[in-house]
């Protein structure tokens, strides 16, 4: 199983990314997905997740400027970012959690990471 991210990148303040996220190898169900980001220095925060009913969560500071998606059906999950702040950049890390046997429990996956800067 493999989570390949993409979308970071520079962006001026004020702007918009849109992070992707798709699981590939055989699995036998995905429950919640979310994106985290971390800074030099400082832990791994969780900034949205979704789960299998769509019910959504995200951090205060991403409030009504982020918007957390998925597709089941491309097995992926998005996040719209919009007015990008400075305080934004980081490195953006997919996380899902797959059930890949039906007997077996939910394990943590994670993509490899895409940086998001924003600076003017």
């Amino acid at each position: 199983v493999q989570l390949q991210a993409s979308g970071g990148g520079l962006v001026q303040p004020g702007g918009s990314l849109r992070l992707s996220c798709a699981v590939s190898g055989t699995i036998f169900s995905i429950n919640d997905m979310g994106w985290y980001r971390q800074v030099p220095g400082k832990q791994r925060e969780l900034v949205a997740s979704i789960n299998s009913k769509h019910n959504v969560y995200y951090t205060d500071s991403v409030k009504d400027r982020f918007t957390i998606s998925r597709d089941n059906a491309r097995r992926a999950v998005y996040l719209q970012m919009t007015n990008l702040k400075p305080e934004d950049t980081a490195v953006y890390y997919c996380h899902v959690m797959i059930r890949t046997h039906q007997l077996l429990s939910d394990n943590h996956f994670w993509g490899q990471g895409t940086l998001v800067t924003v600076s003017s």
